[in-house]
């Protein structure tokens, strides 16, 4: 039987454990009638992402549920792969070729595609081989990209299906347009953040005679006007109207008027309508209808023109006159100055409002009217909408099932073309003979003039049989692929093997973020195209943050690199660090001082190991435990730890099953160190070459591994390699061997209950050695007052270990009265005396306490002043006060002890 190397060496381990897994195709899982499924699609990383605590954590998750159904029979399959992530990887290969002064348009766009899949082909992977860093046992036999041709596929299947259906159209409408990356986003890229604006007042001319306006009176010198309030002054390049509302009397005189647009001198008219805010700026609202949603609203009620007054960069355009090539927020400055010199600016002030931004680039989005491609959604949220109310759905935290419906049931409209040239193109060709139909609303396929959707190119077209075809220069949204991945990933739209046995998937693990973007839209895809739900349960994770709770970021100079935490101190301790600092759907406050707990552990279960495994013997650990349980008569601590055991394996079990990780992690962790590590293997050395003890510590030991696995794969797989084998195990790898079945009738609260004691008393007589300064190595007296037979025979039977472990010299059990000079701890109904005289300077100690209940007593009196000043207390931070607070009930706390030893040595 090897040994085990003096101490553990995660990086001499772990890379050769996991190519053995790889070699032995551990990970890959194939359909098998005999056995249940088990499914985990991955949220696909970009291709241009490198690993992130983000990352970490959720695929920990993942490969944890993933090796637990695994051992628990199932066949599992966790499906890998990579997203293309059009917008982004588009700006890094843009931003690789800008150093050599290239622009993509100089390339065109066939050879612009061209270097971005040779980008894809050098650093695509990158992401896949951290994944294996971090111990991922996803099936990589079966990776998949989004846009390789199978998925490439499904997503031309899927576009054409909706088309016909009526529910793709092409439409001119407002959409979120980024200047910088020069395509449309959907509102869920579109991410919107707080940011200090202002609220610009203007004066817009009334044309013709004399319109009195309430609290706009005309003074000496000035035309009549109505002031209008905007943020944004440069679009009012494209006013066509002004806007108020029927109710608001101040402006009762102007319906039917005209105003003169300053600058551009155009005429707008004056529309009455509802939707105007009486409260908000003036009640005037400047309309807009090319670059402001609500506008966009108001202009097709009203029969409105539409005018664009920027180009795609965010520059005006020729509507703007003098402004023509301006940045959009150099033209405001510029319109303001003017407006300032015609004496039509009145005011700014300061104001805060929500703006989006490219979820990409971080770009100042412009609302723009455009000609796009979009997805009605309404009816396909509806079944969606259900399948989470009758519960085929469960989201993990629960709460995020309300989030979920409340976005479901005011769903808009998804705009999926994007004005890039990396991603799917979009299936649509136009016939030029026929036009090029830009009708909103239109989707019918073929019959809709001069489009024709189709898979492949077609050689003419349908309707006129001209051949003069030209493709839709768009891309379809990258999350249009993605929305179908539980399905597409297995083969849809064939029906193969894989897709009837692993779908619908089991769980899907994601973060917060994307529910939106992603889970919302996958469960909406894979009833419209599998007519089934893509999975059942939702795990929604946390963020991670510093420790301070802001979330990490380059730019704060806060993130944690998880490949630097795997470096300094091993993939396992990450693993099981952040797993057992984050509790179910809760954010994570991070450091990397929380890494050495999962160190520490790895190093103590290995300790623990080595010890036994060098007084193991193999011929002796081979009995069957049920056997050996029912055969043998065990002891009190024997038959704890078992309980122990199998009780931690139940709670463990039904962790996992609710998706409360790091409930599972410190179980096991309190388990192993503390009542395994701790106590059993301390008690078991004293008759550690019996049958009994090394049967109990071998079978702790193999299963706790077990239990352990999902969580710490590399440690265990390397002490179980190590262990003799067990007649029932199935293979040569921890990850294939099956989880441990739960023995409830070695479950046993009355031996759970009396070692609890045993091991109080023990603690108490250590506490009193620490509180009295008594060496640790010193051999003492204690005695124990009982109050029933029972508790005599209970504790004279366990009598050796108490003392072993205490390190007494004598031990008393009895009706005994408490001894002069004597420490005294109360242990339930037992009180357990320890005789001071001869052990320490009585006087000595009575003094040296003194000064300290003295010192104590002072601390609390300031706090309590510092508590009773209103000042402070309302001045304070919260958690300042808080933790003042706690404090003083600490040394309460300290001073009732204190008061407790002087009293035991009759001061």
């Amino acid at each position: 039987m090897e040994e085990l190397a003096k101490a553990y060496n995660p990086h001499e381990v772990e890379d050769r454990i996991y190519k053995d897994w790889e070699a032995k195709k551990y990970f890959h899982a194939d359909p098998d009638p005999a056995k249940k499924p088990y499914s985990i699609v991955i949220p696909p990383p970009n291709i241009t992402g490198i690993l992130h605590m983000g990352h970490a954590l959720n695929d920990t998750i993942q490969d944890i549920l993933i090796r637990f159904k695994r051992m628990q029979g199932f066949k599992a399959e966790w499906m890998p792969g990579t997203d293309h992530a059009g917008i982004a990887t588009q700006n890094v290969v843009e931003r690789k070729l800008a150093k050599d002064n290239i622009k993509r348009q100089d390339l065109g766009r066939e050879k612009f595609v061209e270097e971005v899949w040779k980008w894809r082909e050098e650093y695509g992977s990158t992401i896949i081989r951290q994944l294996k860093k971090l111990g991922c046992s996803c099936d990589w036999d079966r990776t998949r990209f989004t846009m390789d041709d199978g998925l490439s596929d499904a997503v031309l299947e899927v576009f054409s299906r909706l088309y016909e259906k009526g529910l793709i159209y092409r439409g001119n409408y407002i959409i979120n347009w980024c200047p910088r990356c020069q395509t449309a986003l959907s509102d869920e890229e579109s991410q919107h953040k707080d940011v200090d604006g202002a609220l610009y007042y203007i004066k817009y001319p009334i044309k013709g005679q004399v319109a009195r306006v309430k609290g706009q009176g005309k003074k000496d010198g000035e035309e009549d006007f109505v002031i209008v309030a905007t943020t944004r002054p440069e679009t009012m390049l494209g006013d066509v109207a002004i806007a108020i509302n029927p109710k608001d009397k101040r402006y009762k005189d102007l319906k039917g008027r005209t105003v003169l647009l300053p600058i551009l001198n155009r005429e707008l008219k004056i529309i009455q309508d509802g939707l105007v805010d009486l409260k908000f700026g003036t009640g005037a609202l400047k309309v807009t209808p090319a670059h402001d949603p609500v506008d966009f609203e108001l202009g097709r009620k009203y029969g409105l023109d539409e005018i664009n007054v920027m180009n795609d960069d965010a520059t005006i355009n020729g509507i703007g006159g003098d402004y023509e090539g301006m940045d959009r927020f150099e033209a405001r400055e510029a319109i303001i100055e003017d407006l300032k010199e015609r004496g039509l600016f009145v005011k700014s002030e300061p104001h805060r409002h929500a703006v989006g931004h490219c979820y990409r680039c971080h770009t100042m989005i412009e609302p723009r009217l455009s000609p796009q491609w979009f997805v009605r959604m309404k009816p396909l949220a509806e079944p969606a909408i259900e399948a989470v109310k009758k519960g085929k759905i469960k989201f993990y935290p629960a709460r995020w099932t309300k989030v979920y419906l409340e976005w479901m049931n005011n769903i808009r409209d998804w705009c999926i073309s994007r004005q890039i040239w990396w991603g799917h193109r979009i299936p649509v060709y136009y016939c030029k003979n026929c036009g090029k139909d830009t009708v909103e609303g239109q989707g019918a396929g073929a019959k809709a003039q001069g489009i024709i959707v189709s898979k492949i190119r077609p050689e003419k077209c349908p309707v006129c049989g001209g051949v003069d075809i030209e493709q839709d220069p768009d891309v379809l949204d990258t999350w249009f692929s993605s929305w179908l991945w539980p399905f597409s990933t297995f083969g849809w739209p064939k029906e193969t093997p894989e897709l009837k046995y692993f779908y619908p998937t089991d769980s899907l693990v994601t973060a917060q973020e994307i529910i939106f973007f992603w889970v919302a839209r996958m469960i909406m895809a894979g009833i419209e195209f599998r007519g089934d739900i893509p999975f059942r349960n939702v795990y929604i994770h946390g963020t991670v943050r510093d420790i301070t709770g802001t979330k990490m970021s380059k730019s704060l100079g806060n993130v944690i690199d998880p490949l630097d935490m795997i470096e300094k101190y091993g993939t396992d301790a990450l693993r099981f660090s952040i797993i057992s600092i984050t509790a179910q759907g809760q954010d994570v406050f991070l450091s990397e001082g929380k890494f050495e707990l999962g160190r520490n552990f790895a190093n103590k279960i290995w300790n623990a190991s080595r010890f036994i495994l060098m007084n193991l013997k193999p011929e002796d650990v081979s009995a069957d435990l049920c056997v050996f349980f029912e055969k043998m008569s065990l002891s009190l601590p024997e038959k704890w730890i078992l309980s122990r055991f199998y009780t931690t394996l139940s709670y463990v079990t039904g962790c996992l099953d609710e998706y409360k990780f790091n409930e599972a992690a410190n179980a096991i962790y309190e388990f192993l160190w503390h009542e395994f590590c701790d106590w059993y293997i301390e008690i078991a050395k004293a008759d550690i070459g019996s049958k009994q003890s090394q049967v109990i510590l071998y079978k702790i030991l193999e299963k706790s591994l077990r239990m352990l696995h999902p969580f710490m794969p590399f440690i265990t797989e390397e002490i179980w390699q190590k262990l003799p084998r067990d007649k029932d195990s199935r293979g040569d790898s921890i990850m294939i061997q099956a989880w441990p079945h739960l023995q409830k009738q070695m479950i046993s609260e009355d031996a759970e209950e009396k070692m609890s004691d045993i091991i109080e008393i023990i603690t108490a007589i250590r506490n009193i050695r620490s509180v009295w300064n008594i060496e640790p190595q010193r051999a003492i007296k204690a005695s124990i007052n009982i109050h029933g037979a029972d508790e005599e025979k209970f504790l004279s039977e366990n009598s050796t270990i108490i003392k072993r472990l205490a390190r007494l010299e004598t031990l008393e059990i009895g009706k005994i009265k408490k001894p002069k000079n004597a420490a005294l701890s109360v242990v339930g109904k037992l009180e357990v005396y320890v005789p001071l005289e001869g052990l320490i300077d009585l006087e000595k100690e009575k003094a040296r306490i003194m000064k300290e209940a003295s010192r104590i007593e002072a601390e609390i009196s300031s706090i309590v002043k510092r508590l009773k000043n209103d000042s402070f207390v309302s001045k304070a931070p919260k958690e300042v006060v808080e933790k003042q607070a706690s404090y003083k009930a600490e040394l309460e706390i300290q001073i009732k002890k204190i008061k407790q030893n002087l009293k035991d040595l009759g001061a």
